[in-house]
């Protein structure tokens, strides 16, 4: 196309919406942008209203309705039942007196004693090596004179 033709096929687009009333003869994009799809997710009391409703179910064909109207899987259920079956032993059981630890402080506390250990393996290490090169010294002195044995004898 050439920049003659665009003004002509333009005034002759200009002239079709006159006589047929559009005033655009393309809708402008809609601006709007869909909503990101997003995986739903159950609060607490959520999570424990459908559990006491399944938990109530007692005939064969109850659960399957529950989850087909809240929309949930039966691996879901079972999930949330070994949860809330995990909570209660950890509810039970006793609970260590005392401040807390925190976590990244044992951490370091942990590391500073490996360092530690492994700064006096280190000196060991040297005194142990330091050693035995003495003693190899001291054979290899011993031996010098050993071997300085007089020629009669054999």
């Amino acid at each position: 196309m050439n920049a003659a033709e665009v003004p002509a096929n333009g005034a002759a687009l200009e002239g079709a919406r006159r006589a047929t009333g559009d005033a655009a003869p393309f809708a402008p994009p809609d601006p709007e942008v869909g909503a990101v799809a997003r995986r739903r997710q159950f609060n607490a009391s959520e999570r424990a209203r459908i559990l006491k409703a399944a938990d109530a179910c007692s005939q064969s064909g109850e659960i399957g309705a529950l989850l087909r109207r809240e929309g949930i899987y039966s691996s879901m259920l079972s999930t949330w039942r070994a949860q809330r079956a995990a909570a209660q032993r950890l509810a039970l059981e006793p609970q260590k007196r005392g401040p807390k630890i925190n976590p990244m402080l044992a951490q370091e506390q942990a590391i500073a004693k490996l360092t530690r250990e492994n700064e006096r393996l280190c000196r060991q290490l040297a005194q142990a090596h330091t050693i035995i090169d003495v003693q190899k010294k001291v054979s290899l002195l011993l031996g010098q004179l050993t071997d300085e044995k007089p020629q009669g004898q054999f």
